[in-house]
C-alpha cells in the first residue's frame, strides 16, 4: 500500500506516524508556569540532537480545541524544563500525568509524586527517576500548520543513579526497565542483543507478535476507541483514591 500525505488529515498522519515509529522514547517533561506551578508531561516525540553542546528536542502538538499545552507554554515562557527517564515502577504514574489537567494544576501532586531539587534550573526532577536531564531552551521552530512546534534544549546538568554509572562513562543500561512508546501503547525494553543472530533464533521469531504484559488479546489496540486521542494526550481522568478511573480501561499516554 502507498499512501500520499496530501490525503492525510492531521489526525490520519498522526496515526501512520505513532504506528510506524516505534519504539519512541519517552521524556517525562517537567517546567514550572512563571507563576511557580510545577507541570509534569510525558512527551514521546523526543530524540538526541546534538553532542558538543550536548541537546535534545521534543515535538508538541497543540490541544484538541488549538490551544497551546501547558508543557510547551511554560518552556516558552521560562526557557527551561528538565526531562526524566521513565522506567517500569514508575509508568503508572507517567501514564496519569498525560490527562489535560487545568491549567495551574501541579501534576506532581495529583498523581502523588515526590519532587526532587535540580541542580542547574528551577523545574524538579522526579524523585527516583534513575536519569534526567537539565536543560535550558536552545531555540523553538513552528512546524507546519497546525500549531505544531519543536523545542530544542541543551542540557547543562546530567542526573544519573550512583549504580548506574561504570567506568569510562558508561551507563548500564541493562540495569534500566526503560519504558518505550508505541502506537497507543507502552512496551518494556527487556532484550539485549547485538549481530549476527543465529539463524534458528530468527526462524523461532518469525511472524511472533509481542508479548503482552497486561493480559489484553495481542492484537487489541486503543486507537480507534474512545482511550485515544489523536492530539496524545488521554482524553479520560485519571483514578485517584477518591475517584475513580473513567471509561473501560487504560487510556493512552504520551503525547
Amino acid at each position: 500500500m502507498i499512501v500520499d500525505s496530501a490525503d492525510l488529515d492531521p489526525t490520519a498522519a498522526y496515526k501512520l506516524l505513532i504506528g510506524s515509529v516505534i519504539p519512541r522514547p519517552i521524556a517525562w517533561v517537567s517546567t514550572l508556569s512563571q507563576t511557580g506551578v510545577a507541570n509534569l508531561a510525558p512527551i514521546s516525540f523526543f530524540t538526541v540532537v546534538g553532542r558538543k553542546p550536548p541537546m535534545v528536542s521534543l515535538s508538541m502538538q497543540s490541544r484538541a480545541n488549538g490551544t497551546l499545552k501547558d508543557t510547551f507554554v511554560n518552556i516558552r515562557d521560562t526557557g527551561e524544563f528538565v526531562t526524566n527517564l521513565v522506567t517500569l515502577p514508575h509508568t503508572d504514574a507517567m501514564h496519569g500525568t498525560a490527562y489535560d489537567f487545568a491549567p495551574g494544576l501541579d501534576e506532581f501532586a495529583e498523581v502523588k509524586l515526590e519532587k526532587e531539587p535540580s541542580t542547574s534550573v528551577r523545574p524538579p526532577r522526579v524523585k527516583n527517576a534513575p536519569i534526567a536531564f537539565e536543560c535550558v531552551l536552545e531555540r523553538i521552530i513552528p512546524m507546519g500548520t497546525d500549531n505544531d512546534h519543536v523545542v530544542f534544549g541543551e542540557i547543562r546538568r546530567f542526573f544519573l543513579r550512583d549504580e548506574l554509572y561504570l567506568d569510562r562513562g558508561r551507563l548500564d543500561t541493562a540495569a534500566l526497565p526503560v519504558v518505550g512508546r508505541l502506537a497507543g501503547e507502552y512496551t518494556l525494553v527487556e532484550n539485549v542483543f547485538t549481530t549476527p543472530l543465529d539463524d534458528q533464533i530468527l526462524a523461532g521469531r518469525r511472524g511472533r507478535r509481542m508479548d503482552r504484559l497486561d493480559d489484553r488479546p495481542s492484537d487489541w489496540s486503543p486507537i480507534g476507541t474512545d482511550l485515544w486521542s489523536p492530539t496524545g494526550a488521554t482524553p479520560n481522568q485519571p483514578a485517584t483514591p477518591d475517584r475513580p478511573q473513567s471509561g473501560p480501561g487504560p487510556a493512552t499516554g504520551p503525547r
